[in-house]
């Protein structure tokens, strides 16, 4: 499990994430949403170690995050920046196996884990192409498999971190990449998504996070969170909130 307790980030002399809790149980998917420039990606950079706290801790399994050799850490913790750049002509099936790295599992295994993990994405059909021929959706798809394979199957221990991973994608893709980080919740692993689409993050979260200001004001179920009042409050938006009516879920529709 990772766990941040009363986590804070000053960058500049400036407070941009202030006591944030949070909790990445196995099995469950957290959605973290809020306006630009709430401290979301200064978030996950703290959760995944890029940047350090100013105060409170961030522990992995009980351990501090910093104590964590990195191989180690890195087949327990994997993550999906909002951009992930990339200047060579690597074959599609060379990026992905990047993931596997920090894994002394052999070429076979490894080779079979990619294949998974570019069908997951979507993206096996990509294969043997050259990263660079890519649209920047596919890019998107082939490095959310590369994160996969860093920790694939997603069994209990294993956390996940993606900001923004529906970005650049047509609405199909949206939801097959959010359907693979589903299924890798649903075989034990933990996710946090950050995600701007607020009806996405009602499908596929089990919690969400609201984040305004660099402050933590409400979590909670999508029922809880995704209300009128809180979204006018953080978002400004008026909204109306109804079931879905096939899942149940809250559906947000603008004024």
């Amino acid at each position: 499990m990772l766990i941040a307790r009363d986590l804070g980030v000053m960058r500049d002399g400036k407070r941009v994430l202030a006591n944030v809790e949070l909790a990445l149980a196995p099995g469950q998917v957290l959605g973290v949403l809020g306006p630009n420039g709430a401290g979301k990606s200064t978030l996950m950079a703290a959760l995944c170690g890029e940047l350090g706290p100013t105060h409170g801790q961030v522990l992995l399994d009980g351990l501090p995050l910093d104590q964590w050799r990195g191989p180690e850490r890195a087949r327990r913790l994997a993550v999906l920046p909002q951009i992930s750049t990339l200047n060579f002509a690597f074959k599609v099936e060379e990026v992905v196996a990047m993931g596997r790295l920090p894994h002394a599992s052999g070429q076979q295994l490894d080779d079979e884990i990619v294949q998974h993990c570019l069908a997951a994405a979507d993206a096996l059909h990509l294969l043997a192409r050259s990263y660079l021929t890519l649209s920047g959706g596919e890019r998107q798809r082939v490095h959310l498999a590369r994160v996969l394979a860093q920790v694939w199957p997603g069994e209990e221990g294993q956390v996940l971190l993606l900001d923004e991973p529906t970005s650049a994608l047509d609405p199909l893709h949206q939801h097959t990449t959010l359907l693979a980080v589903r299924a890798f919740a649903d075989r034990g692993g933990a996710v946090m998504v950050i995600l701007h689409d607020l009806n996405l993050a009602a499908r596929y979260c089990d919690r969400l996070l609201l984040l305004n200001q660099g402050n933590a004001p409400l979590s909670g179920t999508p029922q809880q969170v995704l209300t009128p009042e809180a979204l006018e409050s953080v978002f400004g938006l008026d909204v109306l909130v109804q079931p879905h009516p096939e899942r149940g879920h809250p559906l947000v529709i603008a004024r």
